[in-house]
């Protein structure tokens, strides 16, 4: 009976060969060697699952090392060489510490960089964004933003293109910029590693790549085929940078002490979103930053570097948000802002949208909402004090109320004094007390 198999199109199957993997036996070995000393012993199907491909691709190595009396095969079932228990000899650990000497990776064999590219160019050409109008304004839903913002939004992210998001502190633009993975459609496969020119480049990033579950695959008996295990499935990424990032961030990070490389946060968020925030507050100069990403925005491939001066070519398949409270004239000169095309102002709120962002929020705190009292405190507690409205205002006062009620022991409830202390505490007074 023939089955279906429930997997994305773009899903990478697991090689039979070492040909068919695309590295050396060299590499294979060494893995192989490396993974055995750590273990000390292991069978086929378990080496197999640490590395990541099937034990068919593995056995060459295997059957090296036997033969140069490095490991030996110490018992297992009747079911063949992937039952057998192998174990490293003396020998053997001996020419594991030289291979860790010169790098000390130890899991998923690499995938090499030219089935990574052709990968990058498929999942290119074959996914997309979500960007009609009604998408955009369901992927937005949570925010309240003016017809006007989120009909610039669309054309720019359709666009795949880099864009600025800008506007006065408070204003959500952060969360705007994070937003727009909403309209993402699809998964992506990310290699654990690289193999480049001999080199090792970590590219799955646990801390920013969001694993999702293994699709089921049904196949008929006669069909052996799995996925490859080497690359992981999940969500397309969503990496956030602030103040922190650096130009060496941009670039391959070459470990001395393990021997291989971390890939740049650009190419950890391949296939996704990259926002940059609060941009212009970095060490690095602006004029510094957008140098670094002109080849990139432009050619859609970015250029990394090893240690011995190789160049290589990634693809750049990235939406680069730069968001900020400094206007971009200001950041830029006109040539810089020609490349970003898109430019989106995160405008401060209406009374009337600071309201329904304050209902939002009371929604979500699980506190009723009084519309009088929003517009009493708009009209009592921040126009007084000629403070401008911002999108984040509703969220802070009706926090700070909560915990002082709280503190005083009262109901769960946002009354006027509640709000009137948070007011107080929250906003600066700027006038001065006379000094006696």
């Amino acid at each position: 009976m023939k089955a279906e198999a429930r997997v994305s199109p773009l899903t990478p199957w697991a090689p039979k060969t070492v040909e068919q993997a695309g590295l050396s036996h060299d590499l294979v070995m060494q893995l192989v060697a490396k993974t055995l000393h750590l273990a000390g012993e292991l069978k086929g199907v378990e080496l197999a699952a640490r590395l990541g491909v099937p034990f068919s691709v593995l056995e060459p190595s295997l059957d090296l090392l036997k033969r140069d009396r490095h490991c030996e095969i110490v018992g297992g079932a009747i079911l063949g060489a992937p039952s057998y228990r192998y174990r490293i000899t003396d020998a053997g650990r001996q020419r594991a510490a030289l291979f860790l000497e010169h790098n000390q990776y130890v899991g998923k064999i690499p995938v090499p960089l030219d089935q990574y590219v052709a990968y990058m160019r498929r999942f290119a050409a074959e996914t997309s964004f979500r960007v009609s109008k009604p998408a955009v304004r369901e992927a937005f839903s949570k925010l309240v933003l003016s017809d006007r913002v989120l009909d610039q939004l669309g054309p720019a992210i359709a666009s795949r293109h880099s864009l600025f998001v800008y506007g006065p502190p408070g204003n959500g633009k952060t969360v705007i910029s994070q937003a727009i993975r909403n309209l993402l459609l699809g998964e992506i496969f990310i290699p654990h590693a690289l193999a480049v020119e001999g080199q090792i480049v970590r590219l799955f990033d646990p801390v920013n790549h969001e694993p999702l579950p293994e699709p089921t695959v049904t196949f008929t008996l006669e069909q052996e085929e799995t996925t490859d295990q080497r690359w992981v499935r999940c969500r397309r990424p969503l990496i956030t940078v602030g103040g922190e990032l650096t130009l060496d961030a941009l670039d391959l990070s070459y470990s001395q002490s393990t021997g291989f490389y971390r890939a740049p946060v650009q190419t950890v968020a391949n296939g996704g979103v990259f926002v940059i925030d609060d941009f212009g507050r970095q060490h690095a100069t602006p004029r510094d930053l957008l140098n670094r990403w002109i080849v990139p925005l432009e050619s859609r491939v970015d250029f990394l570097t090893l240690q011995t001066g190789q160049k290589f070519e990634v693809p750049f398949d990235v939406l680069v948000v730069f968001a900020t409270n400094i206007k971009p004239a200001e950041l830029v000169d006109e040539a810089f802002l020609r490349r970003i095309q898109y430019k989106v102002l995160a405008e401060s709120p209406t009374p009337e949208a600071f309201i329904r962002i304050w209902e939002n929020y009371c929604r979500d705190a699980h506190v009723p909402f009084d519309r009088a009292l929003v517009e009493t405190v708009i009209e009592t507690e921040i126009r007084p004090r000629n403070i401008a409205l911002r999108g984040c205002q509703p969220r802070d006062l009706i926090e700070q109320a909560l915990a002082l009620g709280r503190y005083l022991d009262r109901s769960r409830n946002l009354t006027l004094d509640l709000l009137s202390t948070a007011c107080a505490s929250y906003f600066i007074d700027e006038r001065e007390e006379s000094v006696v």
